[in-house]
């Protein structure tokens, strides 16, 4: 008998009775955070004895606080979500491995997702209208338009795979449907004997954001395509059981502070604490005050701060949302008789609340917190509103060149009129994401602030981009509801779509004037959004400062027109009577959003935008579908193209070998991004991406983005290291310009050319490749491809002086190794600089079963010379050990299916 067995017991809730795995009676469970209790309940289901033991979970519940994470286990996540930017790559795969099942000689069908899989396509509609009444409409048609070949093979998927739904476009944003609808927090399932087995949810995505659902009391995160599709495989996720920091709440949020400014507030703190790699739980008697919203908010935001998660418990206010949106009175029975049941209960007031121990701690008063924004690059990058002015004019100059016109310069349109733009102008400011479009006191306090500036007669200025894309369509019903959209249409806040837009960086084009004035004058113009990401030539390639802001505030910068602006001191404008309006006399007191909030948000709306959540509208219905259970891939498509990894793939893998003689690809610096990698946005004729589509008949306007052609390799792989704003350092140190965006120096050619360009000549001839940089690395969105388009441009190793977690297991996913510089050491203070070549010893280790600590790598100088060191192997599981010896998580999982 194993624990599983043992722990089997049986639940009673909206009178029925369930099976449950009882674990409020294993020794030691008291004292655990809630998010370990979480992975107890998840290992005792699991146990297979293999794989997962008993001795995993006594280790677990013998969990030292203070300890360093040491102990492997098996997460086996119950649910996986996507999006569509990194969703259909994941298809790609699975119907390719599917083709590749069939030439070993097995049967295709053993390829399906094994756990409930849902994909949200949220991330292809661009803002190409704005400002008018049916840009919505025309928005999604255009999208259609540009996106139909992946719509018609996502169609396809849901109908060949089992346990795979998709919800169409026009719905709204993955996380925001995810919290209002997908997500279950206790799920449900029929057993082979006729009972019902009761079980915490948990999912995994391929979205950073997928912390969202933390709020929820659900535990998940975000991983690379990579790793989603190993989970809807049925293969379980290897981590290390992690420290925990315990994250206090006290106070409440005062007079004039929105959820934005918290979230900022503690992405700030927690950035400079550190956490990555570690969980992060919010406790403590003051989380009862934090509205769901509020907590999935700041939630979302564990990327930024850099953790795994950001969870809070279940309790009432848990359950409070999950009646509002819609969830039965049965599940709201079930959610709260299995949470105390299995000691999962968070409400620090019940007499039998045990608090937690954490590894460390931080606390907040809400009460503390002021107005905030962060930029011009970072989300961390805090900034106090009162100190936004000073801010902005002591880090503009860095963004100006000696091209840089200094004085306005003149714009005529024909939408907007004419105007002078200057540095510092705000070029967009869009109410976008899933941070706070799934917040009703932020949605509601921006409309509230677009009704008093309308009211006063003021407007956006005439050069700044307007858009409202909220996360669903509660958001638009409550909206209009309350009678808050006429005035945010008034300010030229119309409707453009549901989706991520802006924050992925489908901002859409400047008018084209404005974008010329700006490209010819080298001007700074900037961006505000509600977003999460603020990276370098993430939102638009007109624009160099990128700001985050809450909803309201993006209004007020709007208003305002210029990041070069001191809210307290001047005015937005003036009213009929010629009186200065300043934001102070527009700005609602939070009992003014509590009380629209309270009167328009129902459970109503929620029950009637979900009620056919997955039949999409007359052009989802109208598509062209293929049948069968291989796609039939069509070699002339430019977006869906059959996958190349598992060309030539044998049943069992070669040996892994040493590295000789490899060159080195990119030189580059600290905090280099997963966008810095693969960009999600547009791109241009001349770059190799586009080069590639113009030789196959595509016009430039009908690009779209890299993201949205996720499908095909062949682009992706031509924009890896294609941002527009990566700087290879490489160049300088072969004494030529230091060209942003994906150029390098070709050593066997001689001569600067496009990374792409330059990995070609190195694969031809047999030359290894490595990549050198510095601090947090692959920081950012768990982008797949970023990982991908690596490998495929001949990368062997990539050596830093630290990895963020998601990038560096997509890394070792797709069989590149990912080392560090011993620690202090970089590749500066060794004296490196790229032109050398470098042999990598000793990972021919793990061919015998032994993962190494160190391998030793040596650089040859130029001149013969040697400079030599150990570099820490960041193989940090057997299971990504395992991964790595076969090529990757894919061929080790297909090969595992053909068994």
């Amino acid at each position: 008998m194993s624990l599983r067995d043992d722990q089997l017991a049986t639940l009673k809730a909206a009178g029925k009775d369930f099976d449950y795995y009882n674990i409020a009676n294993l020794d030691g469970i008291d004292h655990l955070p809630y998010s370990l209790k979480v992975l107890v309940e998840n290992l005792v289901r699991n146990i297979d004895g293999a794989n997962i033991t008993d001795e995993h979970v006594k280790t677990l519940l013998d969990w030292d606080p203070n300890a360093e994470p040491s102990h492997e286990i098996q997460f086996t996540p119950s649910r996986v979500i996507m999006q569509d930017f990194t969703g259909v790559p994941c298809i790609v795969d699975l119907a390719t491995m599917r083709d590749a099942v069939k030439e070993l000689g097995g049967d295709p069908e053993v390829i399906n997702p094994q756990v409930q899989s849902d994909m949200v396509i949220d991330h292809s509609v661009q803002i190409d209208k704005y400002g008018i009444a049916n840009a919505v409409q025309e928005n999604m048609d255009i999208e259609y338009q540009r996106n139909g070949e992946r719509y018609q093979f996502l169609r396809w998927g849901q109908q060949a795979f089992k346990n795979f739904r998709v919800v169409p476009p026009g719905t709204g944003i993955i996380h925001q449907v995810n919290i209002e609808y997908l997500a279950k927090v206790v799920m449900s399932k029929t057993e082979a004997n006729g009972n019902t087995l009761a079980y915490l949810d948990s999912c995994v995505g391929t979205d950073s954001h997928t912390t969202t659902e933390n709020g929820l009391g659900v535990l998940g995160w975000g991983v690379g395509g990579i790793e989603a599709e190993a989970a809807m495989l049925g293969q379980p996720i290897s981590m290390l059981v992690p420290r925990v920091v315990g994250f206090k709440l006290t106070g409440s949020i005062p007079e004039g502070v929105t959820a934005t400014d918290v979230v900022l507030t503690i992405t700030d703190m927690l950035r400079k604490h550190g956490v990555v790699g570690k969980f992060v739980e919010f406790y403590g008697e003051g989380i009862a005050s934090v509205p769901l919203a509020n907590r999935a908010t700041i939630g979302n935001m564990g990327p930024e701060f850099g953790s795994t998660c950001g969870i809070f418990p279940i309790d009432n206010v848990t359950l409070d949302y999950l009646r509002l949106t819609g969830r039965s009175e049965e599940q709201v029975a079930l959610v709260e008789a299995y949470a105390k049941a299995n000691k999962l209960w968070g409400d620090a007031s019940d007499p039998d609340y045990v608090e937690p121990q954490y590894s460390e701690y931080e606390e907040l008063d809400l009460g503390a917190v002021v107005p905030s924004i962060a930029g011009p690059k970072r989300p961390q990058d805090r900034i106090l509103l009162s100190e936004a002015k000073e801010m902005f004019e002591k880090t503009a100059p860095a963004y100006e060149t000696e091209k840089t016109v200094k004085d306005p310069v003149a714009v005529s349109t024909d939408f907007r009129g004419d105007f002078n733009i200057e540095n510092g102008d705000v070029a967009i400011a869009s109410i976008t994401s899933c941070t706070n479009t799934s917040n009703p006191s932020v949605m509601i306090a921006a409309g509230l602030i677009a009704r008093n500036a309308h009211a006063k007669g003021l407007k956006p200025k005439p050069w700044v981009k307007t858009s409202l894309a909220p996360g669903s369509q509660v958001v638009a019903d409550y909206l209009k509801a309350a009678g808050l959209q006429d005035d945010l249409d008034a300010l030229g806040y119309q409707l453009v779509g549901f989706g991520c837009a802006t924050c992925i960086g489908n901002s859409g084009p400047l008018l084209p004037e404005i974008s010329e004035a700006v490209n010819t004058n080298d001007l700074t113009v900037t961006a505000v959004l509600s977003g999460n990401r603020n990276f370098e030539g993430r939102i638009s390639p007109d624009v160099k400062m990128n700001y985050l802001a809450s909803p309201p505030l993006v209004i007020a910068y709007a208003l305002a027109g210029t990041m070069d602006f001191d809210f307290e001191t001047q005015p937005l404008g003036t009213d009929a009577d010629g009186n200065d309006v300043y934001l102070k006399d527009i700005w609602p007191t939070n009992s003014e959003v509590a009380a629209v909030v309270d009167g328009t948000v129902s459970r109503e709306m929620f029950l009637k935008d979900y009620a056919s959540v997955f039949d999409g509208d007359h052009r989802w219905k109208g598509l062209d579908v293929p049948e069968g259970e291989l796609f039939a891939w069509n070699d002339k498509s430019t977006y869906v193209r059959k996958q190349t990894f598992f060309d030539g793939m044998k049943a069992t893998p070669d040996p892994v070998a040493d590295i000789h003689g490899a060159r080195v690809l990119a030189l580059l610096g600290d905090s280099v991004t997963t966008d810095h990698i693969s960009p999600a946005g547009a791109f241009k004729a001349s770059s190799p991406a586009g080069k590639y589509l113009t030789e196959r008949g595509v016009e430039p306007k009908n690009f779209n983005s890299y993201g949205s052609r996720r499908g095909n390799h062949e682009i992706m792989v031509r924009g890896t290291f294609g941002n527009i704003r990566l700087r290879n350092q490489l160049l300088a140190s072969v004494g030529e310009e230091v060209t942003p965006g994906g150029f390098t120096y070709d050593f066997l050619a001689k001569k600067p050319t496009t990374i792409f360009e330059a990995s070609h000549d190195y694969i031809d001839n047999k030359v290894p490749l490595v990549v050198l940089a510095g601090k947090e690395y692959g920081t950012g969105s768990s982008r797949d491809w970023a990982a991908k388009g690596t490998v495929m441009l001949g990368v062997k190793a990539v050596i830093t002086e630290s990895f963020e977690r998601i990038h560096r297991s997509n890394l070792i996913g797709m069989g590149v190794l990912p080392l560090q510089f011993p620690a202090g050491e970089s590749y500066e203070s060794l004296g490196l600089n790229g032109t050398e070549t470098y042999d990598i010893a000793g990972v021919e280790k793990l061919n015998e079963g032994v993962t190494p600590k160190t391998v030793h790598v040596t650089a040859t100088h130029e001149d013969g010379s040697k400079t030599e060191f150990d570099a820490v192997v960041r193989i940090d599981t057997p299971g990504e050990a395992d991964y790595y010896r076969n090529g990757g998580i894919l061929q080790y999982v297909l090969r595992n299916l053909m068994k």
